[in-house]
């Protein structure tokens, strides 16, 4: 046996290709998972395929396709997109990239970022249906569903989770096409009751398309005493 990782691979990969020049057989092995899947795995195939040599597969468990069975999220077209940046600007403009395209997105995070990456989502996808799965196939496995700010909250509270990590978000939510204040307050009071005033704005930005300036703004007057007072009396009355 021999490893092949990350670290090693430009050293190794010629030396399996020689074995197979030379008639041998060579099998790829993961112990998480599908090989080739946000793994480098997929240059030593490239490679095999170069030399005009023979590649076949024998699929293993793959957590994303696993995650989005379980999440409960439309399946007809998905997007797995690894690992996300780990700088939080960096992570925004790609998330900016993904959030038009009409379909379920997938992705792996570390339990240590997962609450400030959902909150992240919920704002700039907007407060989309999601799941958060973790040690997939295995003795503590467990699928949260919820929205992303709903999963942001709780996490923020519960701290991180153990294990592995897939990320799952469903499709852009449809627009709205014109709606009254009142409807806008009902959407922002909804999402303030469990999400920060900064994530909430954004999420309901991105559902609805209007300013996330102007929207920010309001949510904070309707979080303001007066505001409380008033809502109170009308209960009262």
């Amino acid at each position: 046996m021999t490893a092949y990782h990350e670290h090693n691979a430009e050293r190794v990969r010629p030396r399996l290709l020689q074995h197979l020049k030379s008639g041998q057989k060579v099998a790829l092995v993961s112990d998480a998972g599908t090989p080739l899947v946000s793994d480098p795995g997929y240059k030593l195939v490239s490679a095999v395929l170069e030399e005009g040599l023979e590649v076949t597969a024998l699929p293993g468990p793959s957590a994303p396709l696993t995650a989005l069975i379980l999440s409960g999220l439309p399946s007809d077209r998905f997007l797995f997109a690894g690992f996300l940046p780990t700088k939080q600007l960096a992570k925004k403009q790609t998330l900016e990239e993904f959030a038009p395209l009409k379909a379920t997105l997938i992705f792996f995070e570390s339990a240590k970022r997962l609450a400030a990456t959902l909150a992240l989502m919920a704002e700039t996808l907007g407060d989309r249906p999601a799941a958060v799965a973790r040690e997939l196939t295995k003795r503590f496995e467990e699928v949260r569903r919820g929205t992303l700010g709903e999963l942001a909250a709780h996490y923020e509270a519960a701290g991180a989770p153990k294990g592995e990590i897939v990320l799952v978000i469903g499709p852009p939510v449809a627009k709205k096409a014109s709606m009254d204040q009142e409807e806008i307050d009902a959407l922002l009071l909804e999402a303030l009751s469990h999400s920060p005033t900064r994530i909430a704005a954004g999420s309901i930005a991105a559902e609805t398309g209007l300013p996330r300036r102007e929207l920010y703004q309001r949510a904070l007057a309707l979080k303001r005493p007066e505001n409380k007072r008033a809502d109170d009396d009308d209960e009262n009355a």
